[in-house]
């Protein structure tokens, strides 16, 4: 990752950070906010935009003196300009808008929309230079190669939010590139982690809701319960750090306070810790370089006593298989797990599809893509999107076969 020359302590301090918030009512962009308001004198407000909730948008812009609002639906746009009406922050709406306030001067930009249609707004932000910290890591697993070439032809600083990339970006501090041997990212396991493979193939929507130790929106939720989260994130560290697939791996850790670990070449192994609150990795980013004081529960050792660790489970969970098989492949495999992906969970979500057979769905998808020679990589956003768009449509051809098959 290419970073600018960071500010000292002391122009940090006499400074305000300008910030803008892309996803700002989600669950990061919540987390995000409670940070602001705890330092309102250390950073000011340029934008912040949602998908369709105006209401609590307009809430949020008003709260922290916003000079610009937006929602990707463009149905909403009369209601946040309503809701916004006497406060001086101009209102906007549809996707356009989203991309403008990515492109407004905020020297720092939290990308946190989900999914796919995040790429064309972070990346605006990314080419006019700011400092990225991405929370979303469909964008990199979409279009990586591309991503990180315009943010570095540019001089971006790409910070991750991820609490396991972030966990990486601080251990990676403690040697040479060229001495790292390995990156491990560690997993929750997820809600199902004991549980047999007959009672995962009955899993409901709300027992796939309730993660144990992380508080997380429906769909990254749903993601960590099949772990395919932990595959995509797999995808997006080989492009934030510049590793191999080889240079990669997962172990499940149920207590969550490990995040990431780096092993060298000598065989130290380097590990960041902390109690499982993404404000954490927030305000490491937000303050970076430096760091900021966070109402976060401080790590007991003690008190938590035990740290376990155990292999993945690649029967029970072969989305984690599925997606390290697109990492290998490389092109537009990512691309085509990711937009496969989205329309599994969106459908079980919906009560179409069981939980088992979101991978099935993947997997099928990516199969049929494959036969079809659509797998080279993306070279610019469209490419990636027409990609995108392509494989929802046959994801959703093969819909019928595969819930009928995994029903």
């Amino acid at each position: 990752m290419k970073q600018k020359r960071p500010l000292t302590k002391i122009e940090l301090a006499s400074v305000p950070r300008t910030v803008t918030l892309l996803g700002a009512t989600g669950s990061i962009g919540s987390s995000t906010a409670d940070l602001l308001r705890r330092n309102r004198s250390g950073y000011r407000i340029e934008a912040v935009t949602a998908h369709r909730d105006a209401r609590a948008l307009a809430r949020l812009a008003r709260d922290l003196s916003a000079r610009f609002a937006a929602v990707a639906d463009p149905s909403a746009y009369s209601e946040l300009k309503a809701e916004l009406a006497g406060s001086g922050i101009e209102a906007a709406g549809g996707p356009a808008s989203v991309v403008e306030a990515a492109q407004r001067p905020a020297e720092w930009v939290m990308a946190a929309i989900t999914g796919a249609a995040s790429l064309a707004p972070t990346l605006a932000a990314a080419e006019r230079g700011a400092t990225v910290a991405l929370a979303n890591k469909e964008c990199l697993v979409c279009a990586g190669a591309l991503f990180m070439r315009r943010a570095a032809a540019k001089g971006a600083t790409v910070l991750p939010v991820d609490s396991e990339h972030n966990a990486i970006f601080q251990a990676l501090s403690a040697g040479r590139r060229e001495d790292v041997a390995r990156v491990v990212l560690t997993a929750s396991g997820g809600p199902f982690r004991t549980w047999p493979l007959e009672a995962i193939r009955k899993v409901t929507v709300e027992q796939a809701l309730n993660h144990p130790t992380w508080s997380m929106g429906p769909k990254v939720t749903i993601d960590s319960a099949t772990l395919m989260n932990k595959g995509l994130e797999l995808i997006e560290a080989r492009f934030l750090f510049a590793l191999t697939p080889d240079e990669l791996d997962v172990v499940v850790h149920p207590q969550s306070i490990i995040h990431g670990l780096v092993e060298f070449r000598d065989g130290s192994v380097i590990a960041q810790l902390g109690s499982p609150d993404m404000r954490i990795p927030i305000s490491h980013c937000l303050a970076w370089p430096v760091r900021m004081d966070t109402p976060a529960p401080r790590l007991d050792l003690a008190r938590v006593s035990t740290l376990t660790f155990e292999e993945p489970d690649l029967v029970r969970f072969p989305a984690l298989a599925i997606a390290r098989r697109a990492l290998a492949a490389g092109g537009a495999a990512p691309t085509i797990l990711n937009a496969a992906n989205e329309v599994a969970v969106r459908e079980f979500v919906a009560q179409r599809l069981a939980f088992c057979g979101i991978a099935a769905l993947v997997e099928a998808t990516l199969d049929a893509m494959e036969r079809r020679g659509e797998t080279s990589e993306p070279q610019s956003v469209e490419e990636a999107l027409a990609i995108d768009h392509n494989t929802r449509r046959l994801a959703a051809d093969l819909l019928p076969e595969i819930a009928a098959m995994t029903s």
